[in-house]
C-alpha cells in the first residue's frame, strides 16, 4: 500500500506506549497458535522481495501453504489458491512485495544510482546499511548520505545512491551487480515485549501470513462456496498483480473482494486521535474508507455481525492509502478490505501485535466458512 508514513520516532513513541500495548493478557491455550503465527511471519519477513522481484517470497508462500491446497502461478506472477464449490465467489488478496529500490545505473565511480519501488520517505534509509540483490547473491553496501547544500533551492533533495565500496564501474560489475538489481536495507524479525514485534516489510507479509494461517486451519470439505486466495505481486508499484487478477476473474462475477493489508494506525502519542485510530492488540480492522475505496455500510455491518458470532475482536476505521481490492470495483465487485493495525508503515521499524494477526486470520477463516 502507499499509506501516510510516520517516522520511526513517532511510531514507537515511548517505551511506555509499548509496555501499555503489551499489557493485555495472553491466554495459555493461545500459546501454540502464537508460536505458529510468529514462525510463519518471521520466515516471510526475513525473505526479500522488492516489487518486481518477488520470486523468493512466492516460493516460500507456496512451501508454507497446507498440503491440501493446489497453488498455481498466473501470468502476472500471482500465487492463486482456489477451493470450494458454488456461488457466490469470494476473493481474498494480500501482496507479496515490499518497498525498496532498483539499480538504474552503475556510475563510473562505482556508485549505484537508484529508483524507488513503492512510496516512502527515502530519508529513513539515508546513511543506513544496504543490500544489493544480485543473481549470485546479496552484496552489502550503504545508502550514501546526500549532499543537502542547495536543497532549499531545489525544493527536494537528490535521489539516494548506494555505495558498495567499489571505486570503478568495472569493480562494481565484478561483484555481480547489474542494472535492474533490487536494493533493500537488511532486515530481521524482532520480538518485543510479550506479543509485539518489529521489523521491515510487515506490509504486507502480515497479510500473507494471515491468509496462510487461515488456510491451514480451515477444513476445505466444510466450505459451502467457492473462494480464491491470491498472493499478489507489484502492489507497491501500482496494484499491478491485483489489476491483472481482477480482469481475469471479472467474467466469474465475484460477490466481493477482501484486500488483506495494513491499516495504518494513528495510535501513537504524537498523532492526532481524530483519524485512523486503531490500537494495537485490539483486533482486526475493517477499513471503511481509504483513499482508494469505500466499503458499502451493509457489508461493514455484516462483518461486525460475523465477528460477534465468532467472538473475533473487530475494529472499524478510516485511514489513508489504497489497497489491492480497489481495482476490482471497476468490474462491479465490492471492495471489503480487512487488515491489521500497524505502526510506522513503510519504515525500517514497523510494529504489530501478533494477537491482531491471529484475529485477522480468524476473520478470513470465518468469512470463508460462514459469510
Amino acid at each position: 500500500m502507499t499509506p501516510r508514513i510516520a517516522v520511526v520516532r513517532r511510531a514507537l513513541g515511548s517505551c511506555g506506549l509499548l509496555l501499555a500495548l503489551a499489557a493485555r493478557p495472553v491466554l495459555a491455550q493461545d500459546a501454540a497458535r502464537m508460536d505458529e503465527a510468529r514462525d510463519v511471519l518471521r520466515q516471510l519477513v526475513e525473505t526479500y522481495g522488492v516489487s518486481g522481484h518477488e520470486e523468493a517470497v512466492r516460493a516460500l508462500v507456496i512451501r508454507l501453504l497446507p498440503p491440501w491446497t493446489s497453488p498455481t502461478v498466473d501470468s502476472a506472477g500471482n500465487v492463486i489458491v482456489r477451493f470450494g464449490h458454488g456461488a457466490p465467489l469470494a476473493v481474498f488478496v494480500a501482496h507479496l512485495d515490499e518497498i525498496g529500490f532498483e539499480v538504474t545505473r552503475i556510475r563510473e565511480d562505482g556508485r549505484l544510482e537508484l529508483r524507488t519501488r513503492g512510496g516512502f520517505y527515502p530519508s529513513l534509509f539515508e546513511g543506513e546499511p544496504a543490500l544489493v540483490h544480485t543473481a549470485t547473491g546479496p552484496v552489502p553496501g550503504v545508502f550514501a548520505v546526500r549532499d543537502s547544500a542547495g536543497t532549499a533551492a531545489r525544493r527536494t533533495p537528490p535521489a539516494l545512491r548506494a555505495d558498495v565500496g567499489a571505486r570503478t564501474r568495472a569493480a562494481a560489475e565484478a561483484l555481480g551487480i547489474r542494472e535492474g538489481d533490487a536494493v533493500t536495507m537488511p532486515k530481521a524479525y524482532v520480538s518485543l515485549a510479550r506479543t509485539l514485534a518489529t521489523g521491515r516489510s510487515f506490509d504486507d507479509r502480515v497479510g500473507c501470513a494471515a491468509q496462510i494461517l487461515a488456510l491451514r486451519h480451515l477444513d476445505p470439505r466444510a466450505v459451502r462456496r467457492e473462494a480464491i486466495v491470491i498472493f499478489s505481486v507489484r502492489e507497491e508499484t501500482g496494484l499491478e498483480g491485483a489489476r491483472y487478477a481482477a480482469r481475469v476473474l471479472a467474467p466469474e462475477h465475484p460477490v466481493r473482494v477482501h484486500a488483506v493489508d495494513t491499516f495504518v494506525s494513528s495510535a501513537t502519542p504524537l498523532d492526532p486521535q481524530s483519524f485512523a485510530v486503531a490500537p494495537l492488540g485490539m483486533g482486526v480492522v475493517a477499513r471503511a474508507v481509504d483513499n482508494g475505496s469505500v466499503t458499502p455500510p451493509l457489508l461493514v455491518d455484516s462483518l461486525r455481525a460475523l465477528a460477534r458470532e465468532r467472538h473475533i475482536p473487530l475494529q472499524v476505521g478510516t485511514t489513508n492509502g489504497g489497497n489491492d481490492g480497489s481495482v476490482f470495483t471497476r468490474w462491479g465487485v465490492p471492495d471489503v478490505p480487512i487488515g491489521w493495525p500497524g505502526l510506522a508503515s513503510h519504515s525500517p521499524a514497523e510494529v504489530l501485535d501478533l494477537r491482531d494477526l491471529l484475529s485477522l486470520s480468524d476473520l478470513i477463516q470465518a468469512i470463508v466458512e460462514r459469510w
